[in-house]
């Protein structure tokens, strides 16, 4: 699924990220936000997808997401730095 032409790892992780939010599934994001990262998409871009998801998908999903994300980040900062 992944390999396929018609979107980029980058998009398709945006489009994987915001499903599983959408549908309240914070557990995969453990493995899919930093392969997002991998795949191009910024940390400032992850927070402000799950920002503008909070209108559309509900503050109760978007504000587990973003718990998710922020210890993922942080931890993910913590490890590359010299």
């Amino acid at each position: 699924m992944w390999l396929r032409p018609g979107l980029s790892p980058r998009d398709r992780s945006l489009v994987t990220v915001t499903a599983l939010i959408a549908g309240g599934n914070t557990e995969q994001l453990e493995f899919h936000l930093p392969h997002a990262v991998k795949n191009g998409v910024t940390p400032d871009e992850l927070v402000e997808l799950i920002t503008h998801l909070a209108f559309y998908a509900g503050w109760p999903k978007a504000m587990s997401a973003l718990t998710v994300a922020k210890r993922l980040l942080a931890a993910d900062h913590q490890e590359h730095r010299p």
